[in-house]
């Protein structure tokens, strides 16, 4: 499932491409994805300039001049695709229609965005722009962490007392939106916490400096392009990279990148996951 940065990396490579753009048309191919789309979702987006392209967690918004927001969820292999760039930023023209095209739209300008979702585990709605945040998908979602109401006083509070491990508690997208099991193994790792660690047991100082941790693991993965293990593209269909600079998902059993360490990562499930780590380096 993309996390924060694979969102965030698809939400700038598509802004240059929708925001102040007209959808000239906008052609919906079947019924549903997840859930069903909205009633006359083809009609209601045909026309509409956009006014801005956000993210909230996992989630793209498109805002539109007709006072509706588009929502967009990736789920586990959706892909939104441009061709045609007026910008010139991307060579390939509009390729033949796939099986697994599920919304066209194109822009004004020429270009074209294909959402490809081929388990189709994705979704898209249509709201009133001004009540968007309390849909039901993100209405009790927590504090952006790039943003100043995620910071060390709000994180030590919202994790005191907690019973649960602090991987739980990370991946909890009431206390902080947008993580996924990638990135948490990956700041664990660097802040030298072990995932198995009670979240209320941590003292305010270690608590604390997970905050500046998480935002350079996310910095560095949205530089990287965020992290493709199976389905994830970014929009001119490359693959992310940062999975080359994993620490410890994904390395079981390899040795610990740490100076002097000996130990070797290990891989405990917890909750359904996979959780990475190193016993000797994380307590």
């Amino acid at each position: 499932m993309p996390e924060l940065p694979e969102v965030e990396t698809v939400r700038r490579g598509l802004a240059p491409i929708m925001e102040g753009q007209v959808i000239a048309r906008a052609t919906v191919n079947r019924p549903d994805l997840r859930w069903p789309f909205p009633p006359e979702m083809s009609a209601r987006l045909t026309g509409q300039r956009v006014l801005a392209l956000r993210r909230r967690s996992k989630y793209l918004l498109a805002d539109l001049a007709s006072g509706e927001t588009l929502l967009i969820h990736l789920g586990m292999s959706g892909r939104m695709l441009i061709s045609g760039d007026p910008l010139g930023q991307f060579v390939h023209a509009h390729p033949a229609p796939e099986k697994h095209d599920h919304v066209v739209l194109d822009m004004a300008g020429g270009a074209r965005i294909t959402f490809n979702d081929p388990r189709r585990f994705g979704a898209m709605d249509l709201m009133p722009t001004i009540t968007a945040e309390s849909h039901p998908l993100l209405a009790r979602i927590g504090p952006e962490p790039l943003g100043n109401d995620f910071n060390e006083l709000y994180l030590t509070a919202a994790l005191k007392g907690r019973n649960t491990p602090i991987k739980s508690a990370l991946l909890d997208q009431r206390i902080v939106a947008g993580l996924g099991n990638i990135y948490v193994c990956e700041t664990l790792y660097r802040a030298g916490i072990s995932p198995l660690t009670r979240a209320g047991t941590l003292s305010a100082k270690r608590a604390a400096s997970l905050v500046p941790i998480i935002r350079d693991v996310l910095r560095d993965a949205i530089t990287a392009g965020g992290s493709s293990l199976r389905d994830f593209r970014q929009t001119d269909g490359e693959l992310g990279y940062f999975q080359h600079s994993f620490d410890v998902y994904g390395r079981e059993g390899d040795l610990c990148r740490n100076s002097g360490c000996t130990g070797l990562i290990t891989r405990v499930i917890q909750a359904g996951r996979s959780s990475f780590y190193c016993p000797k380096c994380q307590r």
